[in-house]
């Protein structure tokens, strides 16, 4: 791996994230009123990357992506283990902002602020080499494909992801609120999610 010369090494890096408090203001005025705690999941040089979208209220509280019902079900879907989900070395879990948003005055999650991606995603991109990547949610599909690959929305990029494999899976988010989408959307678990885990299985059968 090659970095430009005034890319920060990734002890410098993770330490810089670790201490972000860029939205400790913007955190503070929502109704959960809550403090910065940025959540990276990253080693140097892992070769699978999942991007989602950003930590909700049970991952601030533990410190560790997809802690929640989310979690179980992107794991069912990926047909990954939790040891292995977890194994930093194998696998990057990079969301489009590291700390939890909080929640607007109707308790919905508020959407990752943008300075966050803008800031730092770059950076530690430049430090892994994903043979695959996985991309939960519009806003991490919108940042990776670009506006016209992700025209229609969610379902429209999800539905077009030949158009990206085997390099990168477009998925829905895997919150439990999507259930009837996947059931109005079989093609998802007949046909991607086949591809999907044996393209894992290809990368990691190569560590």
């Amino acid at each position: 791996m090659t970095l430009p010369p005034d890319q920060p090494s990734w002890i410098e890096l993770e330490a810089e994230v670790a201490g972000c408090r860029l939205c400790a203001g913007d955190f503070a005025r929502t109704v959960t009123a809550h403090r910065p705690r940025p959540v990276l999941w990253v080693r140097s040089g892992a070769r699978i990357l999942i991007a989602g979208q950003a930590p909700g209220a049970r991952v601030h509280a533990s410190g560790r992506p997809f802690t929640d019902p989310s979690g179980d079900r992107l794991r069912d879907w990926l047909g990954l283990d939790e040891a292995t989900f977890y194994d930093r070395d194998r696998v990057a879990i990079l969301p489009m902002a590291f700390c939890f948003p909080g929640y607007d005055a109707k308790g919905a999650d508020l959407p990752p602020p943008r300075r966050c991606a803008e800031t730092w995603r770059a950076a530690v991109l430049a430090h892994l080499e994903p043979e695959v990547t996985f991309l939960v949610g519009g806003y991490a599909q919108l940042w990776h494909l670009g506006r016209a690959a992700t025209t229609g929305g969610v379902t429209a990029t999800v539905a077009r992801w030949r158009d990206h494999a085997p390099a990168i899976f477009p998925l829905p988010h895997p919150s439990w609120r999507n259930t009837a989408w996947l059931k109005r959307n079989p093609w998802f678990a007949e046909e991607l999610l086949p591809a999907a885990r044996q393209r894992l299985k290809d990368v990691l059968a190569g560590d």
